[in-house]
């Protein structure tokens, strides 16, 4: 399928999900990201979640990171360059809620793109060689670009693995792994 054709798909599906269904989904991939390798880094990209698009809810997953005393890093999006920059989240940091549903500093400490070893990233779907397919506006393509070539990207869907995104292009950067409620996938061995 391509890219316009899965983003409708999925927006639809998750549309369908409750709230019930949310809070377990979102709790079994918090689980099975449990089970990966990856808590030996220091900084950590979290997304907070857009609840009017009913993502999966990532509180879960941040309570797993401050429990392991790591640094985590939520961004600030620009919306006339589709751009993001990146805060340290900490006790002292002030969210607020833009236009769009995203939550989103008002303050705290920069962090450059560099300084980032694991980035969870949002999508509505992904296939099975780890392309992935988001809201189209280019903010993550754009953000992993300027990380380190071996920052880890770990997808989040609520769904499995279509077979192929038959309009993904070089410039795509592929996931190294996504986890679902049921699976974890590796990429790129």
């Amino acid at each position: 399928m391509i890219k316009n054709e899965l983003r409708k798909k999925y927006k639809l599906l998750r549309a369908s999900l409750s709230e019930e269904d949310i809070t377990a989904k979102s709790m079994a991939i918090a689980n099975q990201l449990l089970k990966l390798d990856v808590w030996d880094k220091i900084y950590y990209h979290l997304f907070l979640s857009i609840a009017n698009q009913k993502e999966i809810d990532t509180e879960q997953i941040l309570h797993v990171l401050f429990a392991r005393n790591k640094e985590v890093v939520v961004s600030k999006s620009d919306f006339k360059e589709n751009t993001l920059s990146h805060f340290l989240l900490t006790e002292n940091t002030k969210l607020v809620v833009n236009t769009y549903g995203i939550p989103e500093p008002t303050n705290g400490l920069p962090v450059p793109e560099n300084r980032i070893n694991v980035v969870f990233v949002p999508l509505l779907a992904f296939d099975v060689k780890g392309n992935r397919v988001g809201y189209g506006k280019g903010f993550y393509d754009d953000f992993l670009s300027k990380c380190n070539p071996d920052v880890l990207k770990i997808g989040l869907s609520f769904y499995e693995a279509e077979s192929e995104i038959t309009d993904a292009y070089e410039g795509d950067i592929p996931l190294d792994y996504c986890v679902t409620p049921t699976k974890i996938y590796q990429f790129h061995e």
